[in-house]
């Protein structure tokens, strides 16, 4: 059972840490670019952390096309937190319609 759960939470923690590392100095558009760089590469640093381990433990139970569907599951609901929260951005009926349509994907792509 830690196989299958283990890459999901380490996936969704990785998730976090990207989101920040690619989006979170929106919020900061006054400092210089060079920063937001640096900075950005040292939150990708704990991305990593996370998401190599569980790419590497997921791949004992997940084929490569599941464990990217996972992680791009994961991605859009966390971004979708992110956005709606920090950066304060409203999701709209399309972009909904937009995330049922990767959600059903998903449901394929893991159906035997």
């Amino acid at each position: 059972m830690f196989n299958y759960i283990a890459p999901i939470v380490l996936l969704l923690g990785s998730n976090v840490f990207m989101t920040f590392a690619w989006y979170g100095h929106l919020k900061y558009t006054d400092r210089p670019l060079w920063l937001v760089i640096i900075v950005s590469w040292c939150i990708a640093f704990f991305e990593y952390c996370l998401q190599v381990p569980g790419n590497r433990i997921g791949f004992q139970v997940y084929n490569p096309a599941q464990l990217k569907t996972i992680q791009e599951v994961v991605t859009l609901t966390v971004f979708t937190v992110f956005s709606m929260t920090y950066l304060g951005a409203p999701i709209r009926w399309n972009h909904v319609v937009g995330f049922a349509l990767i959600a059903a994907a998903a449901f394929f792509i893991f159906y035997e």
